[in-house]
Parts: C-alpha cells; structure tokens; sequence
C-alpha cells in the first residue's frame, strides 16, 4: 500500500503542476506532450483525479502516517 500512496502522490504533484501552469502561464503541459483531450491525456487527468480521491479517504481514515505506525510495530 505504501507503493500505492506513493504514486498517487506524485500524480498529484504533477496535476498540481499543471494546473499551476496552466493558472500562472496560461499553457498546459499534458496537452501538450499528449494531445488536446486525446484518449492518453485524458487517461492521465482521471489518473490525477483519482489519486485526489484516494488522498483523501486516506487522510480523513488516518492512513497517511502508515509508516510511523510500521516503524512502531
């Protein structure tokens, strides 16, 4: 699980980027290395929107600190 929390974690970063480029510099970075909404883009924004989701059951279920309670045990 902890692989798991860790991709969709950087899938967030790269959402975060994007959107930041896309607020501070008006360009989009997926479309641009994917296409305009082209199957591939869009398969990556799902995968952003998705690990959004997960994060945050994760963090209201308290399983964001996994590894302090593995070092615990």
């Amino acid at each position: 699980m902890r692989m798991f929390n860790t991709i969709t974690l950087v899938l967030l970063v790269i959402g975060g980027l994007n959107w930041g480029l896309v607020g501070l510099a008006g360009f989009d970075l997926v479309a641009a290395l994917f296409g305009d909404m082209s199957v591939l883009s869009r398969a990556v924004y799902a995968l952003v929107g998705l690990s959004a989701l997960w994060q945050l059951v994760a963090f209201f279920t308290g399983d964001t600190d996994q590894r302090a309670r593995a070092s615990r045990a």
